[in-house]
């Protein structure tokens, strides 16, 4: 049990917690953020890549912990920007995966390390189409559309992430779901999904 969770904090007192003031015990940092900032990248690179792309968020988040500005964001926005800085590296194998889905579909045989991206995506229950249609969007759109999807972070950790004013977010965000849409023949995928639940 860490010092932190000792204090009796709920965990959303910790999560913004500044970071200088856990600087000198960052294990604590790690142990809050750790599955969720992993869960994302995973959710959009596939597990083996993410495995890197975390281990490299954290790293980088561990050596600049002195420089972090509570003032600009809670640490848990500070390391999506960090982690969707490093997805940015890795936009072709995103773009290819979410493509090679749309075209194959989820139950085509897997062989090779694109393949298990598209099983974690099928994972998610990701349709074809959607990924496809995820796969068109700009960098730009698909980082908003993404952290709004798969990391819940509102309009302003968005901005922050990013480095973008509040109202790029909505725009970018707007501009995405009409064109997922127009992809979709005018259909909302999300509303399809929970009437084909019920």
């Amino acid at each position: 049990m860490t010092a932190l969770s000792r204090a009796g904090e709920p965990a959303a007192v910790r999560r913004s917690r500044p970071l200088q003031a856990v600087a000198d015990r960052f294990d604590e940092v790690f142990d809050l953020h750790f599955d969720e900032i992993h869960r994302y990248v995973a959710a959009r690179l596939g597990p083996d890549v993410a495995e890197d792309v975390v281990a490299e968020t954290f790293a980088t988040a561990f050596r600049k912990r002195h420089t972090y500005d509570a003032d600009r964001a809670a640490v848990r926005t500070w390391l999506y920007g960090i982690a969707t800085n490093l997805i940015g590296r890795h936009r072709r194998s995103e773009r290819r995966a979410l493509r090679a889905l749309g075209r194959r579909g989820p139950d085509r045989p897997q062989a090779g390390p694109e393949d298990r991206v598209l099983d974690e995506v099928s994972a998610r229950r990701l349709r074809p189409d959607l990924a496809a249609a995820i796969a068109g969007l700009n960098r730009g759109e698909r980082d908003v559309l993404l952290l709004t999807a798969l990391a819940e972070l509102s309009h302003d950790e968005i901005a922050t992430v990013l480095g973008v004013s509040y109202g790029t977010v909505g725009s970018r965000l707007s501009r995405a779901r009409k064109k997922l849409r127009a992809a979709l023949g005018d259909v909302n995928p999300m509303r399809q999904e929970e009437d084909g639940r019920g």
